[in-house]
């Protein structure tokens, strides 16, 4: 069972803006935007805002982790 599972469904994890999310990824709003709109990451639209959840960013990073052995 993996840990979005055992989450409750009350509890709302806090969301990311794009300014904090392209701050932890080092690039900058633009290129966030970017992946948004060609659905390379994963996000969810609130009205016309973009929020980001820490967790499915973390998954999102470990998914496109190219190793370094050959």
């Amino acid at each position: 069972m993996s840990a979005q599972q055992n989450r409750p469904t009350n509890v709302i994890p806090h969301l990311l803006t794009i300014e904090q999310v392209a701050e932890r990824l080092g690039v900058s709003v633009r290129h966030v935007r970017r992946l948004v709109f060609e659905r390379r990451i994963p996000y969810v639209k609130w009205g016309h805002l973009l929020r980001f959840d820490p967790g499915e960013i973390a998954r999102w990073i470990e998914r496109n982790a190219v190793s370094g052995s050959g």
